[in-house]
Parts: C-alpha cells; structure tokens; sequence
C-alpha cells in the first residue's frame, strides 16, 4: 500500500493558498479515487483508504500547520522501509506553477512541512512531488525575493486563472506521476514521466 499525503494548512483562510497546493491536489484525489475521509484526532488530520489507479492507498490530510505535518504521517509510517512507500505531495517556489517534479531521497529544499515529515519518518527516503507554484520567468521560476516577500507570496491565494490552471492540467500530470509510480513500482520512471513536462 502506498501512503499519500497532501500538505496544507487547516482553515478556511488558508484555502486556495499556494501553500496549499498538495492539500488541493489531494482532496481531488479523494474524488478520482472515490475515497471516504474520516476525520482523525490526536493529531488532527483527515485519512481514507481505497483504490487509485489499480493500487490500494492510503490519503493523508494533516489537520496540523505545515510545521507539523509530520505529526499526522508518523502513526501510519512506522519504519524507514516503510517509507519507501510514502508520497508527498507539497508546493515548491522554486519551480513555475505548471511545472511538476518527481525525487526520492532529495533534501527538503528549506520546506517546513517536508522537514517536518523528515524528522517524524526518521528518513528523507521517501517520494517527493514538488509543484511549482512560482510566476515563470525568462530562466525558469520568477520568485519573491526576501523571507516576508516569500512567506507573503505562498500565504497569498491563487487567481482564478493558475487556480484553473492547477487543478486541471498539473493536476492531472501529478495524476499522470502516481498512474506511473503504481504501475511499475519504480520512482524513476514515475520521475521520467514529468520531470520534462511543462504546462
């Protein structure tokens, strides 16, 4: 069984946020995969199991924010070989929103909720799916410049326009990633299927 967790924020304030963007994608997969959530306490977060795209998983939504998140995965992630298993889905500023990026094993890339499941799965041995979330500029992604410029932009909610954008075509390129990864059990195809993609 693989695990999936959709990093986010709790709250209706931080709904459509950037920083949001793994919370969004997996609450489509609860759709896709015609999951049922139930809502968990101690920590809080949302957890449903079902088939998606031919492969029993498991969806986690922490209830936590992003610094915690980590607190949610641990109960159901409880050995490194585990976490082989794992998937992350989280918002990168460093990649242009339309652009989706596969690792396994990569550092955290200074991401709080990704740290957090770091610390909590004792391993940084687990996949990876960065989602651009950044304007595009002329060499790649056309970020903030400054800590409160950065935290300011991933508070800020998407327009309409990359809010369509994100939950259609990167969508279904994430969709695209995880068809892949179940398919043949294998990170690196699932990455050499949308590492060069952009939309």
């Amino acid at each position: 069984m693989y695990t999936i967790v959709g990093l986010g924020n709790p709250g209706g304030e931080y709904e459509h946020t950037r920083h949001n963007t793994g919370r969004i994608i997996g609450q489509l997969l609860v759709d896709e995969g015609e999951l049922i959530l139930k809502e968990k306490r101690k920590p809080d977060h949302w957890v449903g199991t079902g088939e998606l795209f031919g492969e029993k998983v498991r969806l986690i939504l922490p209830d936590t924010f992003m610094n915690r998140s980590g607190a949610a995965v641990a109960p159901y992630i409880k050995s490194v070989s585990a976490a082989k298993n794992l998937v992350v889905m989280y918002d990168d500023i460093d990649l242009p929103l339309g652009r989706v990026k596969v690792s396994f094993g990569s550092s955290s890339g200074g991401h709080n909720g990704i740290k957090s499941v770091e610390r909590a799965v004792k391993t940084k041995n687990f996949i990876k799916i960065r989602i651009g979330v950044s304007k595009a500029g002329k060499k790649g992604a056309k970020k903030p410049i400054g800590e409160k410029a950065v935290l300011a932009y991933l508070l800020g909610k998407f327009t309409k326009a990359e809010l369509e954008k994100l939950t259609g075509p990167v969508t279904k390129n994430v969709f695209l990633t995880l068809e892949t990864l179940f398919e043949t059990g294998d990170p690196e195809m699932a990455m050499n299927a949308v590492n060069g993609l952009s939309v």
